[in-house]
């Protein structure tokens, strides 16, 4: 590694240690309005689906909506699964359950 890689490294330690530890120091002291801590809570199943939905509808960039896409099918089986157990390991379980089998047997 060279002199230039290592300070390069150092700055981008040293930005992200700042970034955190300026946010979870201070987190304490500031208070959200209510109407935006509600609405915080809405964040990580967007992001979820926002990073989600493309891989199971778009699998080679291109729509495919049928029950001969195997993603398709493993993200519905795991929604019923999710909804049903409420159970994040037996909902992972049997997506990837309904992805190999679908993968393997069609």
């Amino acid at each position: 590694m060279s002199a230039n890689e290592a300070w390069m490294l150092a700055g981008m330690v040293a930005v992200t240690f700042g970034i955190r530890y300026l946010l979870f120091g201070l987190a304490d002291r500031i208070r959200l309005a209510r109407w935006l801590s509600d609405s915080l809570k809405f964040i990580p199943p967007a992001v979820l689906t926002a990073i989600t939905l493309p891989a199971v509808l778009l699998p080679n960039g291109d729509w495919h909506l049928s029950l001969a896409n195997p993603y398709l099918v493993a993200a519905l089986f795991s929604l019923a699964a999710g909804i049903t157990t409420r159970n994040l390991l037996a909902t992972i379980a049997i997506g990837l359950a309904a992805f190999f089998a679908h993968r393997f047997l069609f």
